[in-house]
């Protein structure tokens, strides 16, 4: 006569099936987890940058002054924009 409890799993095998599924599951969360996060773009603490400085920037005088060199705007034009930058500044 053959015994049958020779093919069934032991309690080893159920408790090993548990934690496989476990694993399985928490592979799968953290995987869409970090899907969305990285989709939805890297969160500020990662994104640090280096802002420029101030005197990086040119001054609206400057820019103006760009423009008049390459000839986008000619001389009264560039006048009258120059003293109306200078008004505003004085204010």
């Amino acid at each position: 006569m053959m015994f049958w409890s020779d093919h069934d799993m032991s309690g080893w095998g159920y408790a090993g099936m548990v934690i496989g599924m476990v694993l399985f599951w928490a592979l799968i969360i953290v995987g869409i987890v970090a899907l969305i996060r990285y989709t939805a773009g890297a969160p500020q603490a990662r994104a640090v940058t280096q802002l420029p400085h101030y005197s990086d920037y040119e001054s609206p005088e400057q820019m103006l002054a760009a423009r008049f060199a390459r000839g986008e705007v000619d001389e009264t034009e560039y006048r009258h924009r120059l003293d109306v930058l200078r008004a505003t500044a004085r204010q």
